[in-house]
């Protein structure tokens, strides 16, 4: 019986056996990895929004620090998903990167809530508006009981976001073409999968953490976690897994620039059928293991460059890999190099998300939370709005929209990936400015009602703190275009050896955001701290005091330039496929 089974090549089972198409993978599976995913995201989501909150009331930092400790741990935990990747290539697999990464999160959630819980491990309680106060900030053996547990926490969080989304696009067969078209299909259902489980973070998990403690809040995050694991390896039996190839794709990458700087006084050759490559196998070339050379960063061609004018059938054995490259791996790093002005222009999209995980969150803080007479919104729940928002349209857009886009471009995805991003960055835009304004009208009523030296928190102002939604409705729609076309982008574009490091394209362009939030902050503090009363625009807790609505419009105008940029790298990048409908299209 099992010798009519169909196997997917290039994939095996949990116990390294080939892998069957009527046994392995599919939708079942890969539905398990979108489960794990949204229980994943609702133990840390809430983080994002709510770790300033932590930091400056709990912790007693200052307001722009605690701001810069949330944005530098966010920016770590997507930074470091390209190593954790690359590791998951050549050393552990994908399935184990997952299994090690949650328990990694699970251990950290645990000491973080046994801190949270215990008041000698933390700093006295007191009044942090009050500028009579010292109040102690967490330092000593508490402070690293807060940072380790927090940057194991981002590790682990790291390794989830670097191997679980490729792996389940891995219960798909690429060279099915009817299976091939439900790995965009995933990408959107992920999508789908993150929202849930944020939306479950952003009403339960900050309940829990704003009115019973966030010793609670950081057990329900550990409990969530250890869920999605027990879910995710019930799946072991079933998943298709990729195999560790034990080369790293990002070295050779490396190689070609190192060679091609070596051999920059070799003069290239007449005919591109001269540069060095092994022999085409035809199993292979069916493949796509190879790929055919392109007239574009002819510089790179030089690490190509091979001293004898015949082709080499395999590399000769005096040649170091740091000399002498395949056109494949060339082709391979002019892939990557192309992709890197695409992928610096989505930074800033990154910088302005910060923002509303920051000081969007303490705008709230200042105004009239209540949603009933009896009931009270927590602010970081706000973002609730645009995950609503995602959840309802992340179907309609795969299922309505794509389909009846396709009909008209003729682009099986509807729009290209690039169009989709430029989208999101417009919008991104728009809720920079809208967040400006808005901030004008709640520092005018603090105005008009006396209230700019205020206690905060503790007098909120007279507006309702839903005039937020609207910025973080407009971002919401911004992401729906922007995160499913970067993901996208980056897996169909990169070559076959590069596909999962390329998926953490997506996180370290979101990581470079955070960190550079830190950066623009300090620098706008520094810049501004002769001009201004308290010493700089987000100096100091008190928030009614700060310039906020300037440091928005800065993020709309830097947002604004860079659309113009991304406009400009769009118009010189070549898709990879060649597909005409989507190259006339752009």
């Amino acid at each position: 019986m099992e010798e009519m089974l169909e196997v997917v090549e290039g994939k095996v089972d949990w116990k390294g056996r080939s892998a069957f198409k009527q046994k392995h993978g599919g939708t079942k599976s890969s539905l398990l990895t979108l489960v794990t995913y949204g229980f994943d995201q609702m133990a840390n989501f809430a983080l994002a929004v709510n770790l300033t909150t932590y930091f400056n009331t709990v912790m007693h930092l200052e307001l722009a620090d605690a701001a810069n400790q949330l944005t530098n741990y966010m920016g770590t935990c997507y930074i470091l998903s390209i190593p954790m990747a690359v590791l998951a290539d050549t050393c552990l697999g994908r399935v184990k990167t997952v299994i090690i990464s949650g328990c990694l999160e699970f251990l950290a959630l645990i000491l973080l809530m046994i801190q949270a819980h215990y008041p000698k491990l933390k700093p006295p309680l007191c009044n942090i508006f009050d500028k009579q106060s010292h109040c102690e900030t967490v330092g000593g053996g508490n402070a690293a009981l807060l940072y380790v547990p927090l940057y194991a926490l981002a590790i682990g969080n790291a390794g989830i976001k670097a191997a679980l989304p490729p792996h389940g696009a891995d219960q798909f067969d690429e060279k099915d073409p009817k299976e091939a078209m439900q790995i965009s299909s995933f990408f959107n259902q992920l999508l789908l999968g993150s929202s849930l489980g944020i939306a479950a973070s952003l009403t339960l998990v900050v309940w829990i953490q704003d009115d019973k403690g966030w010793d609670w809040g950081f057990g329900v995050s550990s409990a969530a976690i250890l869920f999605g694991m027990v879910m995710f390896v019930a799946g072991l039996p079933r998943y298709r897994m990729h195999i560790i190839s034990g080369s790293n794709a990002i070295v050779q990458v490396l190689q070609v620039y190192v060679a091609a700087t070596r051999n920059r006084n070799l003069v290239l050759p007449e005919d591109p059928a001269d540069l060095y490559e092994i022999e085409r196998d035809k199993e292979a070339v069916m493949e796509e293991d190879f790929l055919p050379h392109r007239n574009i960063f002819r510089f790179l061609d030089k690490a190509a460059i091979q001293q004898t004018p015949c082709r080499q059938v395999e590399i000769p054995e005096a040649s170091s890999p740091w000399k002498l490259c395949t056109v494949t791996q060339v082709e391979n790093a002019k892939v990557i190099l192309s992709m890197i002005p695409i992928f610096c222009c989505t930074v800033n999209m990154s910088l302005c998300f910060a923002q509303l995980q920051t000081f969007s969150i303490q705008q709230g803080l200042t105004m009239d939370t209540k949603l009933t007479p009896s009931f009270n919104i927590p602010p970081p729940s706000l973002t609730i709005i645009p995950v609503f928002f995602l959840i309802l349209m992340a179907p309609i857009y795969d299922k309505i929209l794509v389909p009846f886009a396709r009909k008209l471009t003729g682009i099986p995805t509807g729009i290209t990936p690039l169009q989709r991003v430029g989208v999101g960055l417009v919008l991104s835009i728009i809720s920079m400015a809208v967040a400006a304004l808005v901030e004008v009208k709640r520092k005018g009523v603090a105005r008009d009602h006396n209230m700019l030296d205020a206690t905060p928190v503790l007098q909120p102002l007279p507006i309702s703190t839903f005039w937020l939604s609207f910025q973080f409705f407009i971002f919401g729609i911004a992401d729906l275009f922007a995160y499913v076309g970067l993901l996208e982008f980056f897996y169909s574009e990169a070559p076959k050896a590069l596909k999962s490091v390329s998926t953490c394209f997506l996180w370290s362009s979101m990581g470079m955001g955070y960190f550079l939030s830190t950066i623009i902050v300090k620098t706008v503090n520094s810049a501004t701290k002769g001009i201004t009363r308290n010493g700089g625009w987000l100096i100091g807790n008190n928030i009614n005091r700060n310039h906020l609505n300037l440091f928005y419009w800065l993020l709309s105008i830097l947002s604004f330039i860079n659309f113009f940029i991304y406009i400009f790298a769009t118009q010189k990048y070549s898709y990879r496929n060649h597909n005409p409908a989507i190259d006339d299209s752009r």
